[in-house]
Order: C-alpha cells, then structure tokens, then sequence
C-alpha cells in the first residue's frame, strides 16, 4: 500500500492506494499550516480507512515546482517516515499529476501551478501514447503573459484563480480544462508512484530534492516556444 503526499501549493493532499483500489484521499487547502496539519492529517486518514503506518510499503511526494516552504514541509516528512520505516520513495513532478487527469488531445497541453507573487509555474507536454509527456522547460510566467504571447492553439489546466482564469480566456486560442479536472488528486500522485514502484524506478533517499524555479523567464514568441 503506497501513502502519497502533495504540498506542492497551500493545497495539500493525501492518498492511500494498493494498486487495485483508492483506500482513502484527503484534500485541503491550508492556510500556511503545513508543518502542523500534516501528520495528523495522515494519522486521521489511516485511522478512517482502517490501516496503520505499519501497513504502508511505500511512498509517493509530489517533487514541484511550488511553494519553497510547502514542498520541503512535504519533502522532510517523507523522507523521515521512508528513513525510520525503510521504505521505498518514489518522487514525481507536480505537474505530472496535473497532467495525468486531462483527455489526451491533439493541442500541446499547457499545466500551471501558482509560484508566488502572482505568477505561475509553466510545464508543457505533448499527447504521447496513452498519456502527457513533458517537452521542454519548465518557465514562469503571469497569466497575462501567457495570454499576450499564444499564438497557437492549446489546453491550459491547473491552479488558478478566478482571476487567472478570466485571463486566460482572453486568448481565443486557449481552452481551459474545468476546475475539477484541474484539481491535483493524490490518488492520481499515488497510481503514477505505484506504476513506478512496479518498474522498480524507486528514488535514493539523499537525492530525492524539490523542484524550484527561481528565475522568471520571459515566454519567446510562439509558435517556436512550445517544444515540438
């Protein structure tokens, strides 16, 4: 049974899943509350679906890109429990389980998660097999930004505001996914986890690090921005 974790963002998320079936998942948004509504967080779900730690053989975190203090909250707690409890760790990026949900389309597909200050997070992928795969850099960018210089049609799914999303929409170009299949489930964290626990692709503990970006670049014109 894998236990995965999510604090990429203020939302956290927690998810126990054995490969067959969602034991349980919890999602929140915090008020910069990590540190302390964490592991009872967990405490509580485990209790709820009547398992205990001891039943855990692995677990799953969401890498980021993200908030700094939120992903290491995260980081630090799993690596604690993995160390302690020698288990297995598998590490997967946030957009990943942003991407993972969304109908695979034609368009490139555009994930998003806040990076502080009004900006956001930018990772795009392509449609490849049955799935998304991430192409390229990840970059910063304001929803304005990426609205001005699209110039191509596209998917955009991930956290955003009210705000952001009136935005985005100003570009006729653009097609949001719904709020709902926007949300990062950690269910959806736990299964790519398990499916890399499968293939054996298991992280070392010491160089299981987050995912930062700290320099905001400017988005290039389109349509040589978007990796091909």
């Amino acid at each position: 049974m894998i236990l995965a974790i999510d604090t990429s963002t203020p939302q956290i998320g927690l998810a126990l899943y054995d490969g067959a079936q969602v034991l349980a998942e919890s999602l929140w948004v915090s008020q910069a509350r990590h540190t302390v509504e964490l592991a009872p967080a967990v405490a509580e779900m485990l209790a709820r679906a009547g398992r205990t730690i001891a039943q855990v053989s692995a677990l799953g975190v969401a890498l980021g890109p993200g908030s700094f203090t939120s992903l290491r909250v995260g980081l630090a707690f799993v690596k604690g429990l993995a160390l302690s409890r020698n288990l297995p760790l598998i590490g997967i990026p946030t957009l990943d389980v942003v991407a993972a949900p969304v109908a695979r389309d034609s368009r490139p597909l555009a994930c998003l998660l806040p990076a502080g200050r009004g900006r956001l997070a930018v990772g795009w992928y392509h449609a490849q097999g049955h799935g998304w795969q991430a192409s390229g850099e990840l970059s910063v960018s304001t929803a304005g930004e990426l609205a001005a210089a699209l110039q191509r049609d596209a998917l955009a799914a991930g956290d955003l505001t009210a705000a952001e999303r009136s935005t985005l929409q100003t570009n006729r170009h653009i097609e949001l996914v719904s709020p709902a299949f926007s949300t990062r489930r950690p269910a959806i964290l736990a299964e790519l986890a398990y499916l890399r626990l499968q293939a054996g692709a298991v992280d070392a503990l010491h160089s299981l690090a987050p995912l930062y970006l700290h320099v905001a670049e400017p988005i290039p014109d389109f349509p040589g921005a978007l990796p091909q």
